[in-house]
């Protein structure tokens, strides 16, 4: 006779023995811990019963809500106790549910988007972000969530660009590394003020073709290895507790359903065996794809990939027990995916404590504290990139200065995946412009236009606040639904009416700067040969406009390096610095001046290149040597520069390494970042920077995937961006 609840849990206690666990359970009871539902579906949520659309479609059924394993989008420390409450009182076994949620780029605290983090080059407050944003998230009921996300990103247009750290796969995989660290910390178990983290998209979806979310992605899978890879990996070798598939084809077939990817790549050749989890909707779309006929095939053919849970839809809830019955899966199959589930919840605590860290009194001192928000503040200070600046800043105290644009009192400053964050509790750019000036009265401020729209009134308030001031701060960028998921633009300029307000604006012959809020790198024209200056500040986050306020006053000296090209223009994309060279490549010496690879319109090289970003003082590089001309295998180099400060004010530089295989088995990149250093210099300050470049750092995907390194020529560079460098050479001999 199967034993109740309660006498379970009296006879397990808090060493329960999950294959006990499971041998008590029911088919059906198994399969439903494969479901994830949504907030409304549970009994004591406070969005409960408002299942409409889509959600009402899936058909779920009262057994299969009290029986699942995991809610998404659920997170409040009265909600999800009240919730978990519940569910133990009508789960017959009181196995507790998984709490997930995205919490990307902070919970209530707000940091800046990654891409924004990416630019900080700093992986320590990136850490920190994360170790807040898990604790944040912890003591209001989260256990999980999905981040971070560590696609490797070339194409701007693509609206979740915001979401990755950038272009570069080493320089992805040191954040993955970071974030993973973050969340998790080192003793996920006994440590309650982490949650497990979720890396996404497995994978390849920042290849979208055209940019476009949801789309084809068709790479070889030697590019795979090279590029895209390399992020997830990392982060599972950090630790990773889950893994979330993407939306996209690999090599033909969709992720959720392919288990070349998931079954061999994965779970075999990498070992993982943690969960792996849909993203929304994504098991059905199977269907959509073209590699499922029906939700019952749907269901087989992600189940024996290896996905564990099927987020918000219902074809294993449908399908799975007919499956079985008809002998189309084996129930071990379920069986190993329930186990995997149970094991994180035990690995959480949640059998001994369901509630585990969610406390509505600790909750209220925590979320939103004082030194949250100043770590928000310093991340959002070393992430802004100073694109331009033609002698106008730092602004001074004692000036009139104009705040113009959509942005000026905007308290849009989060970015997506931010939804617990608030808007209102965002600090506005012109108010810190205000706390900054000898004379707030000297203080105009106008919108100028809107986001894309504009009025005749809007310009004459701004025009008139230009012309009362000596300097005009133009505040300007796109509105957060303009990018992250499924915030895909053809056109990655600044809508046309914020263009128009710069013309305008510089017939005034007033100095302008221009301040950019935005998810992605954006096609400049229009902006950078108007602009005096500019600043990009991304999506800064809840502190926004106290860290733009200080770096446009000079209080902070801008130190955030791009780590995403800037095109010319939107026909070069995707442009990004690791490309290959061809065999006609332009400015060769023996190049013919029409039959190379080049567009005839525009310049070949982005507007701003990987690594790049300014500074209120200036950075000389000198002395560049190498221990050695040769390298041979267990000996590494030493590359050696010295950086020294000439300008008169404090200040970090970004120095990094870059190499290049001349010729190798296949194509070779024309650079890859292998390593960098962020050194804090005084004026007049000379420190020598010391790498270490050994053969490991070489290897790269051969033709037959093997991954080794080959004898021959190889270029180091050394600087402050990928375009500015430093030439030295050697050669590997093994």
């Amino acid at each position: 006779m199967q034993q109740s609840k309660q006498q379970f849990k009296q006879q397990t206690g808090s060493t329960i023995s999950l294959p006990d666990l499971l041998a008590q359970m029911t088919l059906d009871e198994k399969i439903a811990q494969l479901i994830q539902l949504a907030v409304p579906f549970y009994e004591g949520a406070v969005d409960a019963g408002l299942i409409t659309g889509p959600m009402e479609s899936l058909g779920i059924t009262e057994d299969t809500v009290r029986n699942s394993g995991s809610v998404l989008g659920m997170a409040g420390a009265a909600d999800t106790i009240n919730v978990q409450r519940i569910h133990l009182q009508n789960n017959r076994l009181g196995i507790p549910l998984l709490m997930m949620a995205d919490i990307v780029h902070g919970f209530k605290t707000i940091f800046p988007v990654p891409l924004a983090i990416g630019c900080s080059w700093d992986l320590e407050l990136a850490e920190l972000s994360a170790e807040i944003a898990a604790k944040e998230a912890a003591v209001s009921g989260v256990h999980v969530t999905y981040a971070p996300m560590v696609d490797l990103v070339r194409d701007p247009r693509w609206g979740r660009v915001m979401e990755s750290t950038g272009e570069d796969p080493y320089l992805n995989a040191e954040f993955a590394r970071a974030f993973v660290r973050g969340f998790q910390g080192s003793d996920l178990a006994g440590d309650r003020d982490r949650v497990a983290a979720c890396v996404k998209h497995f994978a390849a979806y920042g290849a979208a073709e055209g940019g476009r979310d949801y789309n084809t992605v068709d790479l070889s899978e030697r590019q795979l290895r090279e590029f895209y890879l390399p992020g997830y990996k990392a982060a599972l070798d950090e630790g990773c507790e889950m893994v979330m598939t993407s939306f996209n084809t690999v090599d033909g077939i969709a992720a959720t359903g392919n288990a070349k990817l998931m079954r061999k790549l994965l779970r075999e050749e990498w070992g993982f065996g943690g969960i792996l989890i849909s993203d929304w909707g994504a098991v059905k779309e199977l269907i959509a794809h073209g590699i499922a006929a029906d939700e019952s095939e749907a269901a087989a053919k992600a189940l024996k990939a290896g996905v564990d849970i099927e987020m918000m839809t219902s074809c294993y809830a449908k399908h799975l027990s007919g499956l079985v019955e008809n002998k189309e899966i084996e129930e071990a199959l379920i069986d190993e995916a329930v186990m995997r589930i149970l094991t994180l919840k035990q690995k959480l605590g949640l059998f001994e404590n369901p509630y585990r860290a969610a406390d509505p009194e600790r909750e209220k001192e925590i979320v939103f504290c004082d030194a949250h928000r100043e770590a928000s503040l310093a991340l959002a200070v070393k992430s802004c990139v100073l694109l331009k600046n033609e002698g106008v800043l730092p602004l001074q105290p004692s000036q009139r200065i104009a705040v113009i644009g959509p942005f000026a009192r905007s308290g849009d400053l989060l970015g997506p995946w931010s939804w617990t964050g608030s808007h209102d509790a965002v600090v506005r750019l012109a108010d810190s412009i205000k706390h900054k000036l000898d004379h707030p009265a000297e203080l105009h401020v106008a919108d100028g236009c809107g986001i894309e729209t504009s009025t005749d009134a809007q310009w004459e308030e701004a025009r008139a606040a230009a012309e009362a001031s000596d300097v005009i701060v133009l505040a300007l960028g796109e509105h957060s639904d303009m990018s992250g998921e499924a915030g895909c633009r053809a056109n990655i300029q600044l809508p046309a009416v914020q263009l128009e307000l710069i013309r305008k604006l510089r017939t005034l012959d007033k100095p302008i700067v221009v301040v950019l809020f935005n998810g992605r790198p954006l096609d400049l024209h229009g902006v950078y040969h108007e602009a005096d200056a500019i600043l990009e500040a991304w999506f800064p986050g809840s502190e926004g406009g106290n860290a733009v306020a200080e770096l446009l006053f000079g209080y902070a000296n801008p130190s955030g390096r791009l780590t995403m090209s800037f095109p010319f223009s939107v026909g070069q994309v995707p442009v990004y610095y690791n490309a290959y060279n061809t065999g006609r490549p332009q400015g060769a010496a023996d190049a013919q001046v029409r039959y190379v690879s080049q567009y005839l319109d525009i310049p070949n090289e982005p507007l701003l290149p990987f690594g790049f970003g300014l500074s209120y003082t200036a950075f000389e590089y000198s002395d560049a040597r190498i221990s050695s001309d040769q390298m041979v295998m267990g000996q590494p180099l030493e590359v050696h520069v010295k950086v020294t400060n000439t300008g008169s004010v404090a200040g970090i530089e970004t120095v990094q390494l870059y190499v290049r295989d001349l010729a190798g088995e296949v194509v070779r990149p024309v650079k890859e970042l292998k390593d960098f250093r962020r050194v804090a210099l005084e004026p007049g300050e000379t420190q020598e920077i010391a790498f270490t470049l050994s053969e490991t750092q070489l290897r790269y995907y051969h033709s037959d995937l093997s991954h080794t390194s080959d004898n021959g020529d190889f270029t180091v560079f050394v600087g402050p961006n990928s375009r500015e460098t430093t030439a030295l050479s050697f050669q590997l001999t093994k």
